[in-house]
This record gives structure tokens, C-alpha cells and sequence, in this order.
């Protein structure tokens, strides 16, 4: 067995000189983690290629079940000597296929526990759902960042007004939980202005609406689950894993359970992500950069930054763990547990 190294070390230096008033993620290569590295109806025969922090991944199937390998099946034999700590030696990754996503571990092979895989309560277990609830999206970003635009509570309100509606309501508040391991943002808001695609495909007559959005986020894959709730309206339960495959480029395939919401609005919904992501690509894709270096300007702070706060804490603190070559998880940890009342959707 191969020993998987904690984080770049070239990075240490930089560490050392830094101020902690400065906000500058050393790395988030976060190890020991389950990524949903593709929908499950993407992965047949022929093989395909992921990346997870520019670790090359090949999916394919075998008699039906799903494979994942550093190395293309037709040379797995010949790059024997090149199998990495990734695989503990043996080409193939640790692999579960749940929720319509094949999902592969990144980290050290032994670790891989199906117990740390999160639970997503509004997603079939076994997959199944229609096509029309997947789509795939690509940000010129790093993961960490792409997950800092989707916390920010404000953007979604000014950036993608003409689709999910304006920043005017009567009351808004924010609340925030999180464990060592996930970050969970709650947002309710009362009288908030309808959103225009609700109004436009989904029927809904009424001038106000009252919104509760939930967005649960496990940190050291990034993946994203969040649970909107309109009144009038519908929910919008969706699925956001972005994967890193580098420092300058994420994945997403996202999936929208839209399934009970009623025609048109259940299958136009899902594409609402071909219309957000050039808005959102367009903002984070210049900041890129600037997110890995330190500068002279501080971050100034509202009550709707808390999410983020908490986010860019918990990270770091994860970072650090790490580079200390600490990959276990804590006992408050839990990714697998049941969320199902944390999302709302018992209520």
C-alpha cells in the first residue's frame, strides 16, 4: 500500500506568511470523500472519462455493474506499475451506485465506508428517475468557489432576477447549522415577489409568495443538497455535486426531482441550469483567480455572509486537519445521516 500524502507541501511557505485576516484557500484537495463523479445513465459500455482534482477516472460497466479505474480498461494490465495510492495499488476505485449517480471514492481505498456516503431523501435510492431531471453544467472555477456563489444568499436575488425572482419580500432571515463535516444554510423568507418562472410556466397567479430554502452542504466533496419550498408553488428539490477537476474548472451534474410539480413547469425547470450558469459563470469565472492569492482588501460582511463564514472556517479548519495527515471524521460527523427533517420535508 501507498502512502497517500496529506496536501501539497509547496504550499506550506505560503502558509506561513500569511495573515489571518487574508482569505486564501491553500488547497482543498480534501481527501477521503465520496464524489458523484456522473449520472448513472452516462456510464455503459464504452468507457468514459471524470477528473477529480485532476486524478484521472474511467467508468464503465460490466455485465451491468458499474467499474471505475485510474486507467482505461483495455490498458489496466499494461499500467500495472503506475497504479496509484488512489487505488491502494489495484487500478480500480472503491465505487457505489446510488441516487441515479455512480459515485467514486478519492482518498486512501481502506477508508472507503458506504456509511460516509450522503443521504439524499428526495432522490430514488436505486435511481430511475426521467432524463429530463438530469443536466450537466461546467464552471470556470474551483469547486470551493462555485460553492461560495451558491451560498451567497444575495446573488441569486439580483443575478438571476428575471428567473427566480428580486430581492423584495417582507421579512427575510437566515439561519445556520453545521458540524464539523457540513454546513447547512436555512433562508425563509415572507412575501417575497413571485418568481418569474413560476409565474411564466408553473401557473402561480399570486403576487407574493412565501419561500423556505434549505441548502445542506458536505464539505469535503462539495456536494450540495438543497430543498426550496414555494407557497403558493411547488418544492424544487435538486442536487448540485460540484466536482473538482481542477483549480480552475468544475463539473456539476445536477438533478432536479421536479416529478410531482405539474406539466410544463416539471420538465422545464430542470433546464433552468442552461440559463443561471452562463449568469453565474460570467461572475466567478474573473474572481478564479483572485480566490488563490492573498490581497490587501478585506471582505466586508452582512447578516446573509454567515453561511459563508461558517463555510470558509469549516474548510480551512478541514485543511488544516489534513495537512497534519488527519483524514478521519468526527463524531459529530455523520454524512450519512437522515436529513430528511433537517430539508423541511416532514414538516
Amino acid at each position: 500500500m501507498h502512502a497517500l500524502t496529506s496536501l501539497v507541501d509547496d504550499q506550506a511557505p505560503h502558509a506561513q506568511r500569511r495573515s489571518r485576516s487574508d482569505w486564501t484557500p491553500f488547497s482543498y484537495d480534501l481527501r477521503d470523500t465520496w464524489f458523484p463523479v456522473s449520472h448513472s445513465r452516462d456510464v455503459g459500455n464504452r468507457p468514459i472519462r471524470r477528473i477529480i482534482h485532476a486524478q484521472p477516472y474511467y467508468l464503465w460497466r460490466e455485465n451491468g455493474q458499474p467499474q471505475a479505474a485510474e486507467f482505461h480498461p483495455e490498458r489496466l494490465g499494461a499500467e500495472r506499475a503506475r497504479y496509484s495510492a488512489f487505488t491502494g495499488g489495484g487500478g480500480r476505485y472503491p465505487l457505489i451506485e446510488r441516487y441515479g449517480y455512480v459515485w467514486a471514492w478519492y482518498g486512501n481505498p481502506d477508508a472507503a465506508d458506504e456509511q460516509l456516503l450522503p443521504h439524499i431523501p428526495f432522490l430514488p435510492v436505486d435511481g430511475g428517475l426521467p432524463g429530463y431531471t438530469q443536466r450537466t453544467v461546467r464552471f470556470d472555477a474551483s469547486s470551493a468557489l462555485s460553492v461560495e456563489n451558491l451560498i451567497d444568499l444575495t446573488h441569486a436575488d439580483f443575478l438571476h432576477a428575471n428567473t427566480i425572482g428580486d430581492g423584495l419580500s417582507e421579512s427575510d432571515v437566515v439561519e445556520v447549522e453545521y458540524t464539523s463535516e457540513t454546513v447547512t444554510r436555512t433562508r425563509i423568507v415572507a412575501r417575497k415577489s413571485v418568481a418569474p418562472v413560476m409565474r411564466w410556466v408553473g401557473g402561480v397567479r399570486a403576487k407574493y409568495q412565501d419561500f423556505r430554502a434549505v441548502l445542506h452542504i458536505h464539505l469535503r466533496s462539495n456536494v450540495c443538497i438543497s430543498y426550496p419550498r414555494f407557497r403558493p408553488g411547488y418544492d424544487v428539490p435538486n442536487l448540485q455535486p460540484f466536482v473538482p477537476v481542477g483549480r480552475y474548472r468544475s463539473r456539476c451534474d445536477v438533478t432536479f426531482n421536479t416529478t410531482a410539480a405539474p406539466a410544463p413547469f416539471r420538465y422545464l425547470m430542470p433546464r433552468i441550469n442552461y440559463i443561471i450558469q452562463p449568469q453565474d459563470n460570467s461572475v466567478i469565472r474573473p474572481q478564479n483567480q483572485r480566490y488563490f492569492e492573498p490581497g490587501g482588501r478585506l471582505d466586508l460582511h452582512s447578516r446573509f455572509d454567515a453561511p459563508g463564514t461558517r463555510y470558509r472556517y469549516l474548510m480551512e479548519k478541514l485543511v488544516e486537519r489534513q495537512r497534519n495527515g488527519d483524514f478521519s471524521y468526527g463524531s459529530d460527523a455523520e454524512p450519512g445521516r437522515d436529513i430528511t427533517a433537517l430539508l423541511g420535508m416532514d414538516g
